[in-house]
This record gives structure tokens, C-alpha cells and sequence, in this order.
């Protein structure tokens, strides 16, 4: 990134309710994220009204051009230095309209071949990558069930591995429900604001340390 470019955040957000808890977390962490002197860009794919499906002219390496749409994300994740998903979990897994995203924008230019020969995307690699999730059942049903893990494993693991990027955490919020309690919200939102500094913190440490190592490079001549 241009040494005066802000560090910059991305979040998409996958769900269908303007009020929801999802919404919530999307809003604390933005306030967190800017306090920090950082930039925040929220993808609300239900307002956008964001396509999930993808068509056959646009299959990776068989595509006859990129959409408008899918260009407009892929120029927003180019000047990103996190990339934070936000949704419920449904029947187990995200919903559709993120695993939408992820078919049509992050894997753009990905294809067996490159996903095989562990050649990332380059607008990807090095990125941030968090999540924040929640479910209506408790973080102890979904462990009994193996469900936490399999998505760790199966979503999040696998796609920083296929897009080369770097672990920045997954928070869980079970019994999210409608009748909950204020005060158990707000210690929700307080999990998400300190995940959130942690994240900027990082992020900024990173930035901090590829300034150093370039200066020294260049006093150096390597």
C-alpha cells in the first residue's frame, strides 16, 4: 500500500435485517475501526441487492469479461488491508448470499488450476482476514456438533489458504436470539470492539514494520 494511504477495512456484511444483531457488530465495529484513525467500507450485500449466483459466461478462466459489479469489489478489497465477514449461521454454514460473494468476487480469478498449484490471487494475498459470526443455538451446541470447527476448517482455513490470506480471528456470538437481554448485548459489542482494536493494532504493527524494512533496504541498496 502508498505509504499516505490509510489502513483500510472492508466488512461485508451477510444479513437480511436492517435492525439485526449482525448490523450491530457491523456498527460497533466501523466506530472502533475509525476511532483508530482507520478506514472503514461496509458491503451490506442485502441492500445492495447483491447477486449470489454465478452464471456460466463467468466462470473463472472461462469468463468473457468481469461484471460491473464484481469490479466494483474487486477495486474496494484492492485498497484493503482487512477483509472482515459478518453474518448469522444458517443450517450449519454462512449464508448463501456470502458463499455468493466469495464464488463471484474473491474468486474471480482463481481456478482449479491456480487453487491446486497454491498460487493466490494477487489482489488477495497478505491481507487480514476476520470474521464475526452468530447463531440462534449456543457456542457449546455448535462445538457439540462439530459445527464451529468444520467452518473454521472448511471456510475459513480453506479460503485463506487458496487466497493467501492471514488469520485475523473468528468470533462467535451464540444465543443470539430476539427477546435478549441489553446488558448481554452489550458485552456482545464490547467482545467486537476489542477484537476490533486488536485488529487495528495488528494491522498498523504490520504496516509499521514493511515501512521499516523498506527503508532499510533502500539505505542499504538490497
Amino acid at each position: 500500500m502508498p505509504a499516505n494511504q490509510p489502513i483500510r477495512h472492508v466488512i461485508v456484511l451477510g444479513h437480511p435485517s436492517p435492525g439485526s444483531f449482525n448490523h450491530e457488530v457491523v456498527q460497533r465495529y466501523c466506530a472502533t475501526v475509525r476511532e483508530n484513525g482507520q478506514e472503514a467500507v461496509v458491503r451490506d450485500l442485502y441492500a445492495l441487492d447483491f447477486d449470489p449466483c454465478l452464471r456460466a459466461d463467468r466462470l473463472p478462466g472461462h469468463a468473457s469479461g468481469m461484471s460491473a459489479d464484481v469490479a466494483h469489489e474487486i477495486g474496494l478489497l484492492r485498497q484493503a488491508d482487512v477483509i472482515v465477514f459478518v453474518y448469522p449461521i444458517w443450517f450449519g454454514m454462512p449464508p448463501a448470499i456470502i458463499k455468493g460473494y466469495v464464488d463471484r468476487v474473491l474468486g474471480v480469478a482463481q481456478t482449479p488450476s491456480s487453487i491446486r498449484d497454491h498460487r493466490p490471487d494477487s489482489v488477495l494475498v497478505g491481507k487480514s482476514f476476520a470474521t464475526f459470526s452468530s447463531s440462534a443455538t449456543t457456542r457449546i451446541w455448535l462445538d457439540e456438533q462439530g459445527q464451529m470447527e468444520s467452518i473454521r476448517q472448511a471456510f475459513d482455513r480453506y479460503l485463506m489458504g487458496i487466497f493467501g490470506l492471514r488469520d485475523a480471528g473468528h468470533v462467535h456470538f451464540g444465543a443470539i436470539v430476539a427477546d435478549m437481554e441489553a446488558r448481554f448485548v452489550a458485552e456482545c459489542l464490547l467482545e467486537v470492539e476489542t477484537q476490533a482494536r486488536k485488529i487495528c493494532s495488528e494491522v498498523a504493527a504490520a504496516r509499521h514494520a514493511a515501512r521499516a524494512q523498506d527503508a532499510v533496504a533502500a539505505f542499504t541498496g538490497d
